[in-house]
């Protein structure tokens, strides 16, 4: 992403009010779109529309509550040790692709190939991770060269931000009904768009550990092609395989997209909707859960666990 795309990205917060009551922000004049959404701007062309991300939605249905402390309140989260190593790796893997010479990585030896790639990512506390992407993608460099397709190493898409406009149905989800469709806006950062003969795999990188967490990422990917089958500055179509790889476990999965989990992904947006319509984003609480929170503090179905345990003791 360019300096000018990352400014998109940076949050605006609430705040405390004399009374200590949050207050929410409120979209700035002219914005396009907002999480700060309210229904009622449906109709009025100068209002903004509501923004969806991949992971605004995903964190919606991890928990609605936390999504409206996270995306509506904009309350501030403490910076954690795997979001600063994951937003490090992922920057490190950008410039790496940004930097590597096909030309000249092609008539290298596998060893002056490892230096090569090693030299490309930075030094840091994140070596054993970094070794692990660099054999990866010697491993990768040497498949394209045997079969004569250097050409299609690269991505097509590196970091890619991209921004679509898309009607929702009142009636796409029977569980959920909306008063009347509405259009939304979808935005989202793609790791990395390869190509392969003529179709386009949106690939996810992730820097934890494998959990087998299929059910998750396939609705991310599935968010990444609905985005670039609707974005009008993409044209990286068509989308018919997706992928997620995890250096830390070694594990990296290509399959072809799923039709349920698209149908799903669509389904959640609709729900997200009408959450905004009711104004209504409910608490539930499961500890092994919640415990990794960082509003556990003050969402009301913890607190109220958190009595009730007291009350019985």
């Amino acid at each position: 992403m360019s300096e000018e795309e990352k400014e998109e990205y940076i949050r605006t917060y609430g705040k405390e009010n004399e009374l200590g009551e949050w207050v929410r922000p409120v979209p700035k004049e002219g914005e396009e779109y907002t999480y700060q959404w309210k229904p009622s701007w449906a109709n009025d062309p100068n209002k903004p529309l509501l923004k969806i991300t991949k992971s605004s939605l995903g964190a919606f249905k991890w928990c609605k509550k936390q999504y409206e402390f996270s995306y509506i309140d904009r309350r501030p989260v403490e910076v954690s040790e795997p979001m600063i190593k994951g937003t490090f790796i992922h920057d490190s893997v950008e410039d790496f692709y940004n930097d590597v010479d096909i030309e000249k990585a092609e008539n290298m030896s596998m060893l002056e190939l490892k230096d090569y790639f090693t030299g490309l990512f930075p030094i840091s506390d994140y070596t054993e991770m970094s070794d692990s992407i660099v054999l990866f993608e010697m491993q990768r460099f040497k498949e394209f060269k045997d079969k004569k397709t250097l050409d299609e190493y690269l991505p097509v898409g590196n970091e890619l931000l991209l921004n679509a406009r898309m009607l929702i149905n009142e009636n796409l989800n029977s569980n959920y009904p909306l008063t009347q469709s509405y259009v939304v806006h979808l935005q989202g950062v793609i790791d990395r768009i390869f190509k392969e003969g003529e179709n386009y795999i949106p690939m996810e990188l992730k820097t934890g550990l494998w959990k087998d967490n299929k059910t998750g990422i396939r609705r991310e990917l599935a968010f990444y092609k609905i985005l670039m089958e609707n974005a009008p500055d993409c044209g990286l179509v068509p989308v018919n395989h997706w992928g997620w790889y995890y250096p830390a476990s070694n594990h990296l999965t290509v399959e072809k997209a799923k039709k349920a989990t698209l149908t799903a992904t669509m389904k959640a947006i609709a729900e997200l909707i009408y959450a905004y319509e009711n104004d209504d984003f409910p608490t539930s609480f499961f500890h092994k859960k919640c415990v990794h929170c960082s509003f556990i503090d003050i969402c009301p179905a913890s607190v109220n666990s958190t009595k009730e345990e007291s009350d019985w003791l």
